[in-house]
C-alpha cells in the first residue's frame, strides 16, 4: 500500500518536530521512503511512522539520520529532546497500545484495575469524580467496560496484576458492590490468562507507591510503560526508561504474597462486605 504524506504541525510537540525535520530532509535529498529505508536500515513502515509522529523514533534511528544527511548530533539531539516530553495524546496513545498488548502488566494502589473491574464497581469509582455529569459517567463507564471485550475473545492478552492491600479495604459503592468486585477479582487469581497478587501492608515501603503503572508487552516484542499519579500521567516508549519502570515492577512482584495467599486474603476481605442478614422481629 502506497503510503500518503499527512500534514504535521512540527510546533505539536518534539516528537512532530522530529518528524516532520526527517521528511523535509529525505524529501530535500530526494528520497522516497523506500530508498531511505535501505540506507538507515529501518522498515519503510516504521520511517513512515516516525515522520507522522505515531512512532516514537527508535534509539538507533537519530545516528543513522545524521549520517544518511550529514546533520553531525542534529537528529540525535531532537531524539534526546523528545524521549523527555510528554505525548500530547498520551492517553489515547496508551489505549492504542493496550488494544495490541499480548501481555498486560499493572500494579493499583488505590482501586481495582479497568480491565478486572465490574460495572458497579466502575459505576461507583467513576461517580466519585469531581465534575462530572451523569452523562459524562456513563460514558466513562461504557468505555471503561468496552476495554475488557478483548478478554473474552479467542486471543486475550495476558494478565498480571498486583494490587495493594488497601484495594481490598477501601469498600466502592455499597458492600454487595464491593464483594461481586472482589470475588470477580478473586476468579482472576489464577487463570492460563490472568494472575493477580497482592501487595501487603507489611511488605511495609516499596518503589511504587507514588502511583499506578501499566506495563505492555507488543506484538514485536517492544514494551511501553505507563505511570500515573493523582495529577500526571506520563506514557515512555524509550527502551531504556521502560527497563527502569519494570525492574521496579519486578521488585514489587517479589515481594507480593504468592497467588495462593492473594486469595485467601481477598476472601477473608470478602467477609467485611457480606450482606448481614436482619434477625426477625
Amino acid at each position: 500500500m502506497k503510503f500518503t504524506s499527512k500534514e504535521l504541525n512540527p510546533y505539536l510537540s518534539a516528537r512532530h518536530y522530529f518528524g516532520s525535520e526527517q521528511r523535509r530532509h529525505r524529501e530535500r535529498a530526494k528520497l522516497s521512503l523506500v530508498q531511505l529505508a535501505d540506507i538507515v536500515n529501518f522498515s519503510k513502515s516504521a520511517l513512515a511512522r516516525v515522520e507522522t509522529a505515531e512512532l516514537m523514533p527508535p534509539p538507533e534511528l537519530p545516528a543513522a539520520l545524521d549520517a544518511a544527511f550529514g546533520t553531525e548530533q542534529y537528529f540525535h539531539g531532537l531524539h534526546e529532546l523528545a524521549k523527555r516530553e510528554a505525548h500530547p495524546d498520551q492517553y489515547r496513545r496508551f489505549m492504542d497500545f493496550e488494544a495490541r498488548a499480548e501481555v498486560i502488566e499493572v500494579y493499583e494502589p488505590q482501586a481495582v484495575p479497568g480491565l478486572l473491574q465490574t460495572r458497579g464497581y466502575a459505576q461507583a469509582f467513576v461517580s466519585c469524580l469531581d465534575g462530572l455529569s451523569q452523562e459524562q459517567v456513563e460514558q466513562r463507564v461504557n468505555a471503561r467496560m468496552s476495554r475488557q471485550d478483548r478478554l473474552r475473545s479467542d486471543s486475550p492478552p495476558y494478565r498480571w496484576a498486583i494490587i495493594d492491600e488497601a484495594v481490598l479495604r477501601r469498600q466502592m459503592g455499597s458492600g454487595e458492590c464491593t464483594n461481586n468486585q472482589l470475588a470477580r477479582l478473586l476468579e482472576q487469581v489464577d487463570t492460563p490468562d490472568s494472575k493477580v497478587q497482592v501487595m501487603p501492608f507489611s511488605a511495609g515501603l516499596h518503589p511504587l507507591m507514588g502511583g499506578a503503572l501499566n506495563l505492555l508487552t507488543l506484538p514485536d516484542g517492544s514494551s511501553v510503560a505507563y505511570e500515573e499519579g493523582n495529577e500526571t500521567a506520563h506514557l515512555y516508549e524509550d527502551p531504556e526508561a521502560v527497563k527502569k519502570w519494570r525492574r521496579k515492577y519486578e521488585v514489587l512482584r517479589a515481594n507480593s504474597l504468592s497467588l495462593a495467599e492473594s486469595a485467601e486474603l481477598i476472601r477473608k476481605a470478602m467477609e467485611d462486605y457480606q450482606p448481614c442478614d436482619t434477625p426477625p422481629s
